[in-house]
C-alpha cells in the first residue's frame, strides 16, 4: 500500500511547522541553518521531482492550495507531511512572493570524497572561491547539458543546495556529482594522481587559446575556474598545468563566470553530451 501523507492547513505563519521555511530570503541565515540541520530547500514543481528523483529524502512540502492538486501524484507517494497555505501567508513566512507554489525541505546526503569521484571521470569542473549562488546555479546547469561528470568545490565556494542555485540549475545540481576539496590548492595533486591535466581558465594574454589547446583531445582534463570579477587567485593559477582562454572580439575583455563556462565545458567535452 502507497504511503499516506498528511495534508495540514496551516493559518498561523508563526506555526512551529513551518520552521524550515522561514526567512528563505536571509542568505546568511540559510547558510548556517540548511547544511547544520541537514536540509535544503527545492523550489519549483520541475525541482522538486527531479530532487526526489535523485534520490534525496522529503522532510516536508510547503504548497498552496492550487499546487496542492498539481502534486498530488508526489503527494501520494510520500509520507512526509504537507503544510497547505495561502499565498499570503507563504510570502509571510518566506519572505518572498512564492510565484510556483511549490517548495519541499529536504534531506541532504553526505557528500562523496574527490578520489572517489576521480575514478571514473574525465571531465571536471573545478570552482575556487565562487559565491555568487546564480553563478553556482548556472555553471552546474551548464556542466549537466554539456556532458562534464563532476564538479569539485574549493573550500570557500558558496552551497549548491541554497534554494537559489538550486533554483537557477533547474535541478541540475542533483545529477553531477560534486564534492567540496578540503586544502586549497594542495588537494589539486589528486587530480595529478589521477591523471588529469589542470586547466585554468583566465583571460590572460598569455593563456592559450581553448582551440589551440584542444581539451577535448586530452585523455583526462580539469577546467578551473575562478569568481566572478576577481577570476582564480595567483596560487590556483601557478598551480595549473596550463592556462586557457575563451578568444574575444569587439573589445570584450571577458564573460559572465556563468557564460564562460558554458563556453569551456562545450570545448572540453567536445559533443559528449550527445553520448
Amino acid at each position: 500500500m502507497a504511503p499516506l501523507a498528511e495534508i495540514i492547513t496551516i493559518d498561523d505563519p508563526d506555526d512551529p511547522r513551518l520552521t524550515d521555511y522561514t526567512g528563505l530570503t536571509d542568505v546568511e541565515l540559510r547558510r548556517r541553518r540548511e547544511p547544520a540541520e541537514g536540509l535544503f530547500i527545492a523550489e519549483g514543481e520541475k525541482v522538486v521531482r527531479r530532487a526526489l528523483q535523485a534520490g534525496y529524502g522529503m522532510r516536508s512540502m510547503l504548497l498552496t492550495p492550487k499546487w496542492a492538486d498539481v502534486m498530488r501524484d508526489v503527494i501520494d507517494a510520500s509520507d512526509a507531511p504537507v503544510y497547505v497555505v495561502s499565498p499570503d501567508l507563504a510570502e509571510r513566512v518566506t519572505g518572498y512572493h512564492v510565484h510556483r507554489g511549490a517548495l519541499a525541505s529536504m534531506r541532504r546526503s553526505p557528500l562523496p570524497d574527490a578520489a572517489g569521484l576521480l575514478r571514473t571521470a574525465r571531465r571536471i569542473a573545478v570552482m575556487e572561491a565562487v559565491n555568487d549562488h546564480t553563478n553556482i546555479g548556472a555553471i552546474f546547469r551548464s556542466a549537466a547539458a554539456l556532458g562534464m561528470d563532476a564538479v569539485l568545490l574549493s573550500p570557500d565556494c558558496a552551497d549548491p543546495l541554497y534554494r537559489r542555485s538550486v533554483k537557477v540549475s533547474m535541478g541540475a545540481v542533483f545529477s553531477v556529482p560534486y564534492a567540496r576539496l578540503e586544502s586549497w590548492p594542495q588537494d589539486l595533486e589528486t587530480l595529478r594522481s589521477a591523471g588529469f591535466r589542470v586547466l585554468a581558465l583566465t583571460p590572460d594574454e598569455k593563456a592559450v587559446p581553448l582551440e589551440e589547446a584542444a581539451p577535448h583531445r586530452m585523455d583526462r582534463v580539469a577546467l578551473m575556474l575562478g569568481a566572478e570579477g576577481t577570476g582564480l587567485s595567483a596560487k590556483a593559477l601557478r598551480a595549473a598545468d596550463e592556462w586557457v582562454r575563451i578568444p574575444m572580439a569587439h573589445g570584450v575583455d571577458s564573460l559572465n563566470v556563468g557564460a564562460a563556462a558554458a563556453v569551456a565545458f562545450y570545448a572540453v567535452a567536445a559533443g559528449r553530451a550527445q553520448d
